[in-house]
């Protein structure tokens, strides 16, 4: 499967002009030093909300899980790209329409926040619509994929349910997220939800 994006970036807004490797922080000017570093900072922040929970209140949510886990990498986590992304050919929503996305993705989550708790079939079909709408949008430059996780994560925890999209090793799960992801393929994603769905502990 290929995980190769495009950027339109001529003023490379967040890029080195020499490298292309992404602004940081950390002054990083090599991709690998720079994944190992992301990797590491995120993982770590990744492991706080548990104790000071974000609350899902709309679509300003993700961008502040975004800022969140991704602030000690780049100076621009939590806003909005300003570049237009595409992947296989396909192209993440445009920039000049994110204001209609937001309000849509708001609805998605005030009608996700209506459901009973205990109807695991519906809420995964709601949480994998969410989900594919964000990732339609793909409102950030990098760390989309982890935002939008986490987002779904906390949703989930919100109804006393946990919810991995993550879990380690597991090709399966990462093949199925990706491709449905990547197709837009919500049913795929919604049985993949409900097949990780547990009671919170």
């Amino acid at each position: 499967m290929s995980n190769k994006y495009e950027y339109l970036d001529p003023d490379y807004i967040y890029t080195d002009k020499k490298t292309g490797v992404l602004r940081n922080r950390a002054g990083f000017l090599n991709s690998q030093d720079l994944v190992f570093f992301e990797s590491a900072a995120v993982t770590k922040r990744l492991k706080e909300p548990d104790d000071n929970p974000i609350f899902i209140k709309d679509s300003n949510s993700l961008f502040i899980i975004h800022k969140y886990i991704f602030q000690d990498v780049y100076e621009w986590a939590g806003e909005r790209r300003s570049v237009e992304i595409s992947k296989e050919g396909n192209q993440f929503f445009p920039i000049s329409h994110f204001d209609t996305a937001l309000e849509y993705i708001d609805e998605l989550i005030t009608g996700y926040k209506k459901c009973d708790e205990k109807d695991i079939r519906v809420l995964s079909e709601k949480l994998a619509a969410i989900l594919d709408a964000i990732n339609h949008l793909h409102p950030f430059r990098e760390g989309n994929g982890r935002a939008q996780r986490e987002l779904l994560r906390v949703l989930a925890l919100e109804k006393h349910l946990q919810l991995n999209l993550n879990p380690q090793d597991n090709i399966d799960v990462y093949e199925q997220y990706m491709t449905g992801t990547i197709d837009g393929n919500v049913d795929k994603l919604s049985d993949l939800i409900l097949k990780l769905l547990s009671e919170s502990k």
